[in-house]
């Protein structure tokens, strides 16, 4: 009867010590993955917003959209004058819509847009004369993150 070798219980757990480096070194890339993934869609997210509130500002006489008429949105999602900048009484459709849907952070799934970080919101909007800021809020509502 010939002698049959199997592999030794060194051999066994000298590989599955490699096998466990090797995960170590590969599992933290792909988790990195998701979150990178995501700060890039906010990024293009933002950069489009902004976009198109730069358009409606040059549209509109270098006046941004009010923060009070944004906050829903509304006043990017229809048509509006010239020298239209807040939502009540609508007078024409020169210019617009600049979004065709409500945009939704990728972070925490908001889309409402807010003067402050709260948890009920996904954008943080500020505008005084021709000058706004676009922020976007991080997942707890505690802080808004700057692309």
């Amino acid at each position: 009867m010939p002698h049959r070798r199997g592999f030794t219980l060194v051999e066994i757990l000298i590989v599955v010590i490699i096998l466990g480096i090797i995960a170590a070194i590969v599992v933290p890339q792909f988790s990195n993955a998701s979150s990178d993934a995501r700060a890039s869609s906010i990024a293009r997210t933002l950069q489009t917003l902004r976009s198109q509130i730069g358009v409606f500002t040059i549209q509109h006489g270098d006046t941004a959209p009010a923060a009070s008429a944004i906050t829903n949105w509304q006043l990017m999602l229809t048509t509006s004058t010239t020298t239209e900048t807040n939502v009540t009484n609508p007078a024409g459709t020169d210019f617009g819509p600049y979004m065709a849907v409500v945009p939704s952070n990728p972070y925490n799934g908001n889309s409402a847009v807010g003067a402050a970080p709260s948890t009920t919101v996904g954008w943080v909007y500020s505008s005084s004369g021709g000058q706004y800021t676009l922020q976007a809020v991080d997942t707890v509502g505690a802080s808004v993150l700057t692309y």
